[in-house]
């Protein structure tokens, strides 16, 4: 994969508490990722942007919410969310990304 397409591939990290838990309980973290990227492009990437190694990727197509409005519904974009598994002892920090 080219450099360019490694610093595209992720667009930001996607913080709630479940990933907050899940990263304290299971060293898992997620990120909001293009839609057409594949788990091995997000793997290589993160791998790459934050020096940990990646034991699992998962993706979820997460479908934008409808919202009512005056003028009728609207809904927001869709969007991929990746949910990364590094190994053991290893952290990733959102702000030292090189």
């Amino acid at each position: 994969m080219n450099q360019e397409r490694i610093y595209t591939v992720l667009v930001e990290p996607h913080i709630s508490e479940k990933v907050s838990l899940l990263g304290d309980k299971v060293n898992q973290y997620a990120f909001k990722v293009t839609r057409d990227a594949t788990k091995a492009e997000v793997a290589e990437a993160v791998e790459t942007l934050f020096k940990v190694e990646v034991r699992k990727v998962t993706t979820v197509n997460v479908k934008g919410k409808v919202k009512k409005t005056a003028r009728g519904e609207t809904r927001k974009k869709n969007w991929k969310k990746a949910y990364i598994t590094v190994a053991a002892g290893q952290e990733i920090d959102y702000m030292v990304a090189d």
